[in-house]
């Protein structure tokens, strides 16, 4: 059985007991969070519709954090000597799927 649930404006294909990287979750380490799916698939049953989804739930524990790789930039304009270098790594919420139920 997996499941797809949109967070943080993406959507992410899930098992049970697979660890997922989020978009930053406003939830402190070990707490419980819960995600509507948009897609569940049980064997040849197949979930998709708004009807059939609104009762099933998939339940995650928030693991932990991290970091995304590093992206360097640097911008410049000729002939006027600016330069600007900057980075940046995303954060992320590490999240372990604990339960995907159809409801």
């Amino acid at each position: 059985m997996y499941a797809v649930i949109a967070t943080g404006g993406k959507q992410e294909k899930v098992a049970q007991g697979q660890q997922v990287h989020v978009e930053l979750l406003n939830a402190a380490d070990g707490a419980e969070v819960k995600f509507t799916p948009v897609l569940l698939v049980d064997g040849a049953t197949v979930l998709s519709t708004p009807g059939e989804l609104a009762k099933a739930t998939v339940t995650a524990k928030v693991v932990g954090k991290a970091a995304g790789p590093k992206i360097d930039g640097f911008t410049y304009k000729r002939r006027t000597n600016q330069r600007r270098r900057f980075g940046h790594r995303q954060k992320y919420s590490v999240i372990e799927i604990t339960s995907i139920a159809k409801g």
